[in-house]
């Protein structure tokens, strides 16, 4: 059984974060267990901006979006001395084993420190885009889409109004899951992701056709790996002269309280995690499989790419 640990967040910051690392940090310390912060991910692991944390530094963050320890972007640690630099920080405040909460390339981080060797990695998935292998859930996956649930109903009323197209543009580079599972819930008439290809010359002649049929209004929701909202948006203006309209909504879809899911699952496994590393477990990553928390190794889960479930991409075209 280990005797000091420590957690970091890394990456973009995604709702249920804190909630993850409270759970990590109360469980630690309900086991006797010393407990450290590493704030702003990889980059203050180089500075050593490592701080012992107890069950009052996490008091009222539950609730709170972001992450109280913050996130920053670190070349420096791309580099093998990066690496052992930061793991001779580690080491110099004893610390034994660490948790890490992130996406896809924090992970990776994680592997890399790993095969440096020293001490036992635990991994939690930590994105909004829910695209980490392995597991059906990612922390701040559902408040995220919920954000965008609600903002596509607010946008549905205007463009109702004025009988607009209105094209919102979300986050998802890699990954439509967000577009996608928010284009269904929301009732899109189309949903473009960069996992599915799309003509818009077709798309345009049929949205033309709609609104000549009396249609009042369409929604399209689309991923940002799958185009520019913007250009997407000028292009359906130009070739079906309907009043068109864009909204990106950006990072707002990052921020907000956590939904209950988020703060119930991030704890759920930030318990699961902190038992683990102290128990000496090494290189796997925790997340839920058909509503039930499962390990993954973290290699397979860093080396493999998570695909978008085809059947989603057939439903929105049977209910556009």
């Amino acid at each position: 059984m280990l005797k000091s640990i420590a957690v970091l967040t890394s990456g973009g910051d995604s709702p249920g974060m804190n909630a993850a690392t409270r759970a990590v940090v109360r469980t630690a310390v309900f086991e006797g267990v010393k407990v450290w912060g590493i704030y702003n991910g990889y980059q203050g692991m180089i500075e050593d901006d490592i701080h012992e944390l107890t069950s009052r530094s996490v008091s009222d963050i539950i609730q709170r979006g972001g992450t109280f320890l913050g996130t920053a972007r670190s070349d420096e640690f791309r580099t093998e001395a990066g690496r052992k630099k930061a793991l001779a920080n580690l080491k110099s405040h004893n610390i034994e084993g660490l948790v890490i909460i992130g996406g896809d390339g924090s992970l990776t981080g994680g592997a890399l420190l790993s095969k440096l060797g020293g001490m036992p990695i635990v991994g939690l998935p930590g994105t909004i885009d829910n695209d980490v292998w392995g597991t059906d859930y990612t922390i701040g996956a559902d408040t995220a889409v919920n954000t965008i649930l609600d903002a596509i109903n607010k946008l549905r009323d205007t463009a109702s109004s004025h009988r607009r197209i209105i094209v919102i543009e979300v986050m998802g580079r890699k990954s439509g899951w967000l577009a996608m599972m928010s284009g269904i819930a929301g009732g899109a008439e189309y949903i473009l992701v960069p996992e599915a290809k799309f003509n818009i010359d077709q798309m345009c002649q049929d949205l033309k056709k709609s609104y000549t049929s009396g249609r009042r209004y369409s929604i399209i929701v689309v991923a940002e790996g799958a185009g520019s909202g913007i250009e997407i948006g000028k292009q359906i203006g130009t070739k079906t002269g309907i009043d068109t309209r864009v909204s990106v909504l950006g990072h707002i879809q990052r921020g907000g309280s956590p939904s209950v899911e988020d703060r119930l699952k991030a704890s759920i496994l930030g318990e699961r995690a902190a038992l683990a590393v102290i128990s000496g477990v090494s290189n796997v990553v925790f997340g839920f499989n058909s509503g039930k928390v499962v390990s993954i190794d973290l290699f397979d889960s860093v080396n493999n790419t998570k695909t978008l479930d085809p059947e989603l991409v057939r439903l929105a075209r049977v209910l556009a």
